[in-house]
This record gives C-alpha cells, sequence and structure tokens, in this order.
C-alpha cells in the first residue's frame, strides 16, 4: 500500500479522496491555488503545498509544479480526481518516469479511450454494440454527406478528442449538414486543439446509462450496476440515479456482462465508466471515461462499495472488494448536482455563502468542500455540492429528496436548488419518464421561473 498520496485536485473531491485515504491509514498532501488556500481539503490534510496562483493552467494543471510538490513532500502516488489531469495520459506518463503511481488506468487505455474514434473502434473490437456513424473523422465534403445519407438523418456531428458537450452539432437534415460540420471542428479546435470529427446517428429519445466497472489490470473486471444520467442540459448531467427506472435485471445483467468482458480482455486497471444511449431496447456505447466519475456516489450507495478507496487499492496492486456473483444492487439512490448558478439562466455566481445548512436524516449524503463563510472562487467549476439519497425504493427515495432539498440551505450566492425543488415534484420525474431532451424542453418552457 501507499505510504502518502498527493491530492491533484480541489473542491469536493479532492475531500472525498482524502477521507478515503484517511480510512486506509495513508499520508495525505492537499495542493492549493491562492484562491484556494482556505480550502476544506487543505484544512484537514497532512500536508499542504500552494502549486501556483488561481487559473487553472498555472497550478491545477502545472505538471511541473505537481511534480516538485511530490518531490517536497515524499508522495509516492498521485490521485488525480476528475476533471484537471485525469484522463491525461502523458501525466500518467510522467509519474511513472519519476517513480511515482498515478492512481488511474494505465497510460495507453486513457489515450486509447480518449479518442472517441479509436474508443468506437475499440468498443466495436471487444463486442459493446455500438450507435451506427462513420469509421473515422470526417470533412465538409461529399463523402461525409455520403456516410450521413447511409446513417440516416438526423445525424450528430462529435468532436474526436474530449467531451463535456463542446464540439457537438445535430443536422437534421442534409442541408444543415455542411455547417454543422463547420461549427463543431471549430469548437472542437477551440476546446481540444483537435478539429477531427466524426458522425453518428442521432437517436431522436433515448436514455443514457452508464456501467461502473472495475478492474485489477490483470484481467479481473466486475461490473456494478448502470446510472441513468438522461437529466441533462447542454450535454452536462444534472441529476442521476440507479438503478434506472426502465431497465429490467435481464437488460442490466446483459450489457454489464459485456462491458466487464471488455474490461478483462483490456485487463483494464482501476475504476471506469462506459457510456451508452438506450433507446427501444438497444444499448449504443458513446464512450468512456477513464476516471472516477462525478456520479460515483449513486453507485456507492446502492452497491455499499467505496470506489475511491477500491481505486486507491487495486492501484497497490490489490484484489477485487467481490466477484460479480456477490455484487448487489439495494434499494434506489438520486444524486442532485447543486451549482452555485442561476437556476433560471444558469450564469454561474460566485461568492460568499453568507448561511449553510445541510440536510441530514437516514439515507442522506452530502459530498461538498463548501462551509459556512466559504468563498466559491469564479476560476474553477461552480459545483456547491452534490446531494444523494438512498431509499428501498424509488418512491421512497424521491420522498427522502424532497424532504432533503426542502431542508437545505445556501445562502449569499444563487443555486440550483429551486430547480431541483421543481424536478422532484414533476410528475415525469416522478414516474421515471423521461429522456436526454427532455430537460432542455422543460427549462425552454421556463416552468422553473415559479418555482
Amino acid at each position: 500500500m501507499f505510504d502518502k498520496i498527493l491530492i491533484a485536485n480541489r473542491g469536493e473531491i479532492a475531500l472525498r479522496i482524502l477521507r478515503a485515504c484517511k480510512e486506509l491509514g495513508i499520508a495525505t498532501v492537499a495542493v492549493h491555488s491562492t484562491a484556494d488556500a482556505d480550502a476544506m481539503h487543505v484544512r484537514l490534510a497532512d500536508e499542504s503545498v500552494c502549486i501556483g496562483p488561481p487559473q487553472s493552467k498555472d497550478s491545477y494543471l502545472n505538471i511541473p509544479a505537481l511534480l516538485a510538490a511530490c518531490e517536497i513532500t515524499g508522495a509516492d502516488a498521485v490521485h488525480p480526481g476528475y476533471g484537471f489531469l485525469s484522463e491525461n495520459a502523458r501525466f500518467a506518463e510522467i509519474l511513472a518516469d519519476h517513480n511515482l503511481q498515478f492512481i488511474g488506468p494505465k497510460a495507453e487505455h486513457i489515450r486509447l479511450m480518449g479518442d472517441k474514434i479509436e474508443a468506437k473502434k475499440t468498443a466495436k473490437r471487444l463486442g459493446i454494440p455500438v450507435v451506427p456513424g462513420s469509421d473515422g473523422g470526417v470533412g465538409p465534403d461529399d463523402d461525409a454527406m455520403a456516410i450521413a445519407r447511409e446513417i440516416g438523418f438526423p445525424v450528430l456531428v462529435k468532436a474526436a478528442a474530449g467531451g463535456g458537450g463542446r464540439g457537438m452539432k445535430v443536422a437534421h437534415t442534409e442541408a444543415d449538414l455542411q455547417f454543422a460540420l463547420s461549427t463543431a471542428a471549430t469548437e472542437a479546435k477551440a476546446a481540444f486543439g483537435d478539429a477531427s470529427v466524426y458522425l453518428e446517428k442521432y437517436l431522436t429519445k433515448p436514455r443514457h446509462i452508464e456501467i461502473q466497472i472495475l478492474g485489477d489490470g490483470r484481467g479481473g473486471a466486475i461490473h456494478l450496476g448502470e446510472r441513468d444520467c438522461s437529466l441533462q442540459r447542454r450535454h452536462q448531467k444534472v441529476w442521476e440515479e440507479g438503478p434506472s427506472p426502465i431497465l429490467t435485471p435481464e437488460a442490466r445483467a446483459r450489457i454489464g456482462g459485456i462491458c466487464a468482458k471488455a474490461m478483462q480482455d483490456m485487463q483494464y486497471l482501476g475504476v471506469g465508466t462506459i457510456e451508452f444511449l438506450y433507446e427501444d431496447g438497444e444499448f449504443y456505447f458513446i464512450e468512456m471515461n477513464t476516471r472516477i466519475q462525478v456520479e460515483h456516489p449513486v453507485t456507492e450507495m446502492i452497491t455499499g462499495i467505496d470506489l475511491v478507496l477500491e481505486q486507491i487499492r487495486v492501484a497497490a496492486g490489490g484484489d477485487l472488494p467481490a466477484t460479480q456473483d456477490e455484487i448487489v444492487l439495494t434499494g434506489h439512490a438520486i444524486e442532485c448536482r447543486v451549482n452555485a448558478e442561476n437556476p433560471v439562466t444558469f450564469r454561474p455566481s460566485p461568492g460568499r455563502i453568507q448561511r449553510y445548512h445541510p440536510p441530514g436524516g437516514l439515507g442522506v449524503r452530502i459530498d461538498s468542500a463548501v462551509y459556512q463563510g466559504y468563498m466559491i472562487p469564479p476560476y474553477y467549476d461552480s459545483m456547491v455540492g452534490k446531494l444523494i439519497v438512498h431509499g428501498k425504493t424509488r418512491a421512497e427515495c424521491l420522498m427522502r429528496l424532497r424532504r432533503s432539498l426542502d431542508e437545505m440551505v445556501v445562502d449569499g450566492i444563487e443555486t440550483t436548488l429551486p430547480l431541483f425543488r421543481a424536478l422532484v415534484r414533476e410528475p415525469n420525474i416522478i414516474d421515471g419518464d423521461y429522456h436526454i431532451h427532455w430537460l432542455e424542453h422543460y427549462l425552454a418552457t421556463g416552468e422553473t421561473k415559479s418555482s
């Protein structure tokens, strides 16, 4: 096991990693920018190192500064969390060159799955069902039109590198295709430094289903069920739950088995999430995230397995925590991402939290690094925290979530709490009858303005 782990991140995920380290008896090093000097993970870590000014490129993305922090403190491993350098294959390689363990997948798998075109080819080779689309990159020429006609309109133009909804455009007709190709390529170049795009069939009302996997890097891998992440705004997840309200046990076992077998064949190390669109009983691979997910607590609540702790254990050469037959999903869990944003316009709302009261009670969990008087800086993501609730049934879970949202207080800034208080009372949400375009339509009607 590791002696000391440097946490190369900030906010709630840094605090989450720190807690897992403490339970394993591992010393921790918090790194921080000057803007995060008073952050909770900095206060609670065994040691802390300032790695630069507020801008991410000068601090949390500053690899030389992170290496120096490891050398100064004697850390022997680095946990990247999510975002920042978590899916940077070169960072993993540089750490290895300095005899430091990257707590995450092998660099080759990060690189492979980071290229969406190669990821799709790999998924197909491993027997994972994929969305109909181009075999590689396409440009604004006749070949793209021919491929689009073969797939059938509407089609989705997607950036080959990156994600998060950037570099994605829908072409509903042939007349739309040229503009979608050029704008998606421009966005992809600006966001990821790579203008490559490819085509996929655009499904009309699919669900977004993701399978959580865990591998030991030696050919052992298991899946831990699914999360339904269909409530999205601009391709950004807002609400996640598990199990999905629409999957049957047979469908779960089928797609979970396919994913676990694929990870066994790859000899995948650590946690990962294989994401699908699901429509009319069919799964279509869209991408794989080679890191811990923001929504990982949903899986933890229904399996009882600490994913961050297991990440650390397998990175240190440990065995998987259970066999596939021993994984049992119990009850239902829902996570709401509470952000410092206007609940209607989603304009960021950084500032000082004047009053803060998290909800409590049986089955209620808050993953947050904020506290009363904390200043949310304008330089990073706007997350206040994640509210996760668990119940014996989905109905009980919704009831508990409704109570928890009404109980939660965050004053001094705007938050998305009013949006969730409205959503949890919506008939479609209560019935589990929604898809990836539902929330965009709901927001377009302005129904949250009165909430």
